[in-house]
């Protein structure tokens, strides 16, 4: 039974990482230099699940669950826009900007949001169902 909760649970932690990605991703969709001041567009980064929760105390549970196994850099090409005054700006004129689409970002929010939020109610759900069998048996 308590397996359920840990699957549960691994999930809310996931899909807790994922969210914070895309919010990383929000926040630096303009971004077009490294901390040190260098030109260096900001490359939209993936959380990559993989089956398992490595840190289940159990082999069982190690078995059962999801986790974060990486956080990629997504090698799509750079969205390029035409800024000739930028001192970014190669000699056509054009400046590499952050391969992010808030859109599509704001949709894998939403996404992950309602996975969270699915793994919550199944948690609760099990909860439930282990109470009412610990009423059976007293």
């Amino acid at each position: 039974m308590y397996g359920a909760l840990d699957i549960s649970t691994s999930g809310m932690v996931a899909q807790r990482t994922r969210l914070d990605v895309i919010s990383a991703n929000i926040a630096n969709a303009n971004t077009m230099q490294r901390s040190d001041g260098g030109y260096e567009p900001y490359r939209r980064r993936a959380a990559m699940f993989a089956p398992g929760d490595p840190s289940s105390p159990t082999r069982t549970g190690q078995a059962m669950g999801v986790h974060v196994a990486a956080i990629e850099l997504d090698q799509a090409p750079f969205d390029l826009q035409y800024k000739p005054n930028s001192p970014y700006a190669d000699a056509e004129g054009y400046v590499k900007m952050p391969n992010i689409d808030t859109t599509v970002e704001q949709i894998n929010a939403m996404e992950a949001s309602r996975a969270y939020e699915a793994n919550v109610v199944a948690a609760e759900t099990t909860k439930t169902m282990m109470a009412q069998a610990l009423r059976l048996l007293a």
